[in-house]
């Protein structure tokens, strides 16, 4: 006992137990039946289970036989007394009660019915309600979110129940119509639409609601000024999870602006239209399927078609229909069917036909419509009858061909006259770089031939001292004439160049001390040199004369003294960059030498590079140093750019390439003594047609222990080659007497000797004559003069390749 009311555990007796347990045991929801406990004073306190179903024990997860004789308090220590309050409400009203609760030990949600089955008992129904719970919550959690992005948007934004009501604004339409929540809600926003467009807008509103399909309205808004604007009203229905409708939601955007430019745009094709019409032009629009789309009055006129009969027909067949002999024209025979264009203006002639069968000649021009991408979406077709202007066309080509021949003599006569000019200047300006090649090469003569002089006497003498000196000597005058030799080439842009991997900054600093002499005390020199420099794969002497020429150029233009600064630096291209500077995209580096001289102007800029161009003085200069150096840069894979300004200074920089890897030290000269020696047997064949370059070459071979064979010209060679001799090695000139050059004995010998490997040795570096630098595997190339250790190196790894 409790409270003073008898406790009485187990099944409820009915009439027919075996029904009722039948029932109870089958229902799908979970049921209990139980009793309230009251206190002394008759209070509901509690209430004890009686009995439950397997769908109330899988429902709670507590079995039957612990729920059943105990207390909701003792089954579910801490419940909330809310729940003893409804039962109680049940019990003592005697109808059934609804309640919702979530059960915080299941984490879960149960609606409870609670049945009163007479005194102290009832019954309580509980189906689960935690997924309806969570599905309100979502659908609740959303509806803030969506709230919350609506009252930010930068648009008015509504949403209305299934009835049409609106149940939603959002603060921009309250903000633009100055309605309340209360004048807005329901059917109120209709008072802020125009009074001429309410009735059929809200109409086609709750027509479109009855069809539950999205819609779009435009129409005229009042804002809370008193001013109207225009705006377009677009909804989608909004459909329930299990596909029910609930609504619609909708947003209304200013248009106001667009139909303002749409109704000039009418009034403008107005006035356009005025306008065609009253131009002698007959002027065509044409669609993008190219048919008629329009027609002023003077193509009506021209094709004697009005704008109604034609619209929508292809010009072909308006202006084509017949040909003179009354058969049909195909169309590929009528040039304005393929004139329409797409990308550029189309002109032509070509012959209507009027629709009364007369012909006549027409010129027209077909002009592309685009849209706002560029796309062609239509053709403008302009066209006069030109026939009163070909009556005299005969006349007037006569006039035109004697106009033309005139002047086609006028122009060839000032294109000699100018070309006997220029002509004159360039062998005036190659009488100056003679003059000068003659001085520098009879001081280099003088060198060598005086330290071969001094060297022979002294041998003569037995005096074996200092014998260096004399050779050192004649050794760095036969390559100072090796360096102008390559001056000159540059010049014609024939070099073979020697590039190597270079650290531009190293050879700027090696260089220096020899540009400060050079330009002189008034010139003041700044090196910048920027950290980390690429190093780029060119010929090192080319480069150095290129800086020295350069800096000679930038002391002539600042004869009252300044400063030149030599800069470099790391540059990466892209490809505006590279299309700029006429180089393909990707990684150089640059050497700039800046003045701060008289400049430039864009006409002397034009004409920097071309040979023989030169602002100096006669007999001050020859015009080949910027030819020279743009020829050895552009061979580099670079190239040469002048920014330049009158009375501002230049600069003038060169990019080149950038080469992966590491550039090379310090070149020191070789040693014959140490180059490799042949294997037994080894036969090297000589064609030189310079005895002493036989001579000098045969005899480095034999020191070295090959069999060296000569021949003085191409067909001796050949012969040679034909023989059984064994031939290791060819080694030929490029330029040969007897009709042979050493390409074409090299090429002939290969069809008896196809694995023959073949060393050109040059001095003057005829690209074509090797093939414009194509060579065959097997073949190289080394250039005169060179240092016979080098000659030596080289042909000691072509025969030992494979």
């Amino acid at each position: 006992m409790e409270g003073g009311a008898r406790v009485r555990t187990g099944p409820v007796p009915y009439e027919s137990e075996a029904l009722w347990r039948s029932l109870f045991e089958r229902v799908h929801e979970g049921l209990l039946i139980g009793e309230v406990v009251r206190d002394a004073h008759g209070a509901v306190t509690d209430w004890r289970y009686l009995d439950v179903n397997p769908a109330w024990e899988k429902l709670v997860g507590i079995p039957r036989e612990r729920a059943v004789g105990r207390t909701l308090r003792e089954l579910i220590p801490g419940v909330e007394d809310v729940w003893i309050a409804d039962i109680a409400r049940a019990v003592g009203e005697t109808v059934t009660v609804t309640f919702s609760r979530r059960v915080d030990m299941f984490d879960r949600w149960y609606e409870g019915h609670a049945i009163p089955l007479g005194g102290d008992r009832f019954a309580v129904l509980f189906p689960e309600s935690t997924a309806r719970r969570a599905a309100e919550t979502r659908l609740a959690e959303s509806e803030a979110r969506f709230r919350n992005m609506a009252d930010h948007a930068p648009v008015m934004m509504w949403v209305t129940d299934p009835g049409g009501a609106c149940t939603y604004l959002n603060r921009s339409w309250y903000a633009y119509t100055g309605q309340s929540e209360a004048e807005g809600l329901g059917l109120g926003w209709l008072d802020a639409v125009h009074p001429d467009d309410r009735g059929w807008s809200g109409e086609a509103f709750l027509a479109a609601n009855v069809r539950r399909t999205p819609f779009r309205l435009e129409y005229r808004l009042r804002g809370a000024d008193g001013r109207y604007r225009w705006f377009i009203d677009a909804a989608e229905p909004r459909l329930a999870e299990d596909g029910s409708f609930l609504g619609y939601i909708g947003s209304v955007a200013d248009i106001h602006d667009r139909k303002a430019t749409e109704q000039r745009l009418v009034d403008t094709t107005r006035r356009l239209d005025a306008i065609l019409n009253n131009t002698t032009q007959a002027i065509f629009l044409m669609d993008e399927r190219q048919h008629c789309a329009y027609m002023n009055r003077a193509a009506e006129r021209l094709t004697g078609y009005s704008l109604s009969e034609t619209a929508g027909r292809a010009l072909h067949d308006v202006v084509h229909h017949t040909r003179p002999d009354g058969s049909p024209y195909p169309l590929c025979e009528c040039p304005i069917d393929q004139a329409f264009p797409e990308n550029n203006q189309e002109q032509g002639e070509e012959v209507f036909v009027h629709r009364d069968g007369s012909f006549y000649p027409v010129a027209f021009t077909a002009s592309p419509i685009r849209d706002e991408s560029g796309r062609p979406i239509g053709t403008v077709i302009e066209a006069r009858n030109i026939e009163a202007e070909l009556r005299d066309k005969a006349a007037l080509e006569a006039f035109n061909a004697t106009l033309e021949r005139r002047v086609a003599e006028e122009i060839a006569a000032r294109e000699n006259a100018e070309e006997a000019l220029r002509q004159s200047q360039k062998m005036e300006a190659v009488g100056q770089l003679t003059g000068g090649l003659a001085h520098d090469f009879n001081n280099l003569l003088t060198g060598i031939t005086g330290s071969l002089e001094l060297l022979q006497t002294r041998m003569g003498q037995g005096r074996m001292t200092d014998l260096d000196r004399y050779i050192n000597a004649a050794q760095g005058a036969a390559r100072r004439a090796a360096a102008l030799t390559h001056r000159l080439l540059a010049f014609s842009r024939r070099q073979t160049l020697d590039p190597k991997p270079t650290d531009v900054n190293r050879l700027v600093a090696g260089m220096e001390e020899l540009i400060r002499r050079t330009i002189g005390p008034a010139v003041t020199l700044e090196v910048v040199g920027a950290p980390s420099l690429w190093s780029a794969l060119v010929d090192p002497s080319q480069l150095e004369n290129a800086l020295l020429n350069l800096c000679i150029n930038a002391r002539d233009a600042m004869p009252e003294g300044g400063r030149i600064t030599i800069e470099t630096a790391n540059r990466w291209l892209d490809h505006r960059a590279a299309r700029e500077r006429d180089l393909e995209p990707g990684q150089y580096l640059s050497l700039c030498v800046t003045d701060t001289g008289t400049g430039m102007t864009p006409e002397v800029i034009a004409k920097a590079f071309d040979p023989f161009f030169t602002t100096k003085p006669i007999g001050q200069g020859t015009g080949l140093g910027l030819s020279m150096i743009y020829g050895f840069v552009r061979q580099s894979g670079g190239q040469v750019r002048i920014y330049s300004e009158l009375g501002q200074g230049t600069t003038m920089c060169l990019y080149l390439p950038r080469h992966h890897g590491e550039a090379e030290g310090t070149e020191t000269l070789p040693d014959l003594a140490s180059a490799p020696r042949a294997e037994q047997g080894e036969t090297v064949l000589v064609v030189d047609d310079e005895p002493s370059v036989r001579m000098l070459v045969t005899e480095v071979l034999e020191d070295l222990g090959y069999t060296a064979i000569e021949a003085a010209d191409g067909p001796s060679g050949l012969r040679l080659l034909q023989s059984d001799v064994r031939i290791d090695l060819l080694v030929t000139d490029v330029g040969l007497p007897g009709g042979m050059n050493g390409r074409q004995v090299a090429d002939a010998a290969r069809v008896s000797r196809p694995g023959l490997k073949v060393l050109f040795i040059t001095g003057y570096a005829e690209n074509a004559a090797v093939g414009n630098g194509h060579l065959e595997p097997g073949m190289a190339v080394l250039t005169k003069p060179f240092v016979m250790e080098t000659l030596a190196s080289r042909i000691r790894e072509m025969i030992e390749a494979r």
